[in-house]
């Protein structure tokens, strides 16, 4: 009977249902909180710099998260394409992080490294200058605009509020050392730096 009353009161079922939903995510996501695998950066991990922190921003606002993602899964056919798959290590200091399911293009978690600054560049500018068949747009504008010196610092200070490791020193010669750098400059910086903690470990 008390089965019956709920399923004819779709008011009653609705809220039984946000708390079955709330309760069973809360059971997976708080342990979450407190395993050294999801809270501590893998061994050898390295802050991002002032360089590669604009060029993650300019990343994300060219909208380059939308078609590549920075996410290898654990089975063969992507380790052995990509590499060592991503750990919740690797991303302690991402915010936001950059995970998904998108892949227009390839996934980029371990691209740094694999290609040259010059590639980059190249690739960025005209794609289809090193891939012919390649369907991303190209980004000139990069090359001819300077970073915002004046901001850096700021962010470095606000991703540290987050719980990144930056020091005094890296928040003080953070304005110098983006100082006259192209956007172009700062997303290849950015992409050298992309899974090199756990790149050759497979």
């Amino acid at each position: 009977m008390q089965h019956e009353a709920v399923e004819k009161n779709i008011g009653l079922m609705g809220i039984l249902i946000i708390l079955v939903i709330s309760f069973g995510g809360l059971a997976e996501i708080v342990p979450l909180f407190f395993l050294d695998d999801t809270t501590k950066p893998v061994k050898g991990m390295k802050p991002y710099t002032a360089l590669q922190l604009e060029g993650r921003d300019i990343y994300i606002r060219e909208g380059c998260n939308t078609c590549h993602s920075q996410m290898i899964r654990p089975f063969r056919s992507e380790t052995e394409r990509y590499g060592h798959y991503s750990v919740a290590g690797e991303h302690v200091w991402e915010h936001p992080f950059l995970w998904g399911s998108k892949r227009t293009g390839p996934d980029l978690a371990r691209v740094g490294g694999r290609y040259s600054d010059e590639w980059h560049r190249v690739h960025l500018l005209n794609p289809r200058d090193v891939v012919p068949e390649s369907n991303m747009p190209a980004f000139p504008w990069l090359e001819n605009k300077i970073i915002n010196a004046e901001l850096t610092p700021e962010k470095l200070k606000a991703f540290r509020l987050l719980g990144v490791p930056y020091s005094e020193q890296d928040i003080a010669e953070a304005k110098a050392s983006v100082e006259g750098k192209t956007e172009l400059e700062a997303v290849i910086a950015y992409l050298q730096a992309l899974g090199l903690a756990l790149k050759d470990k497979r």
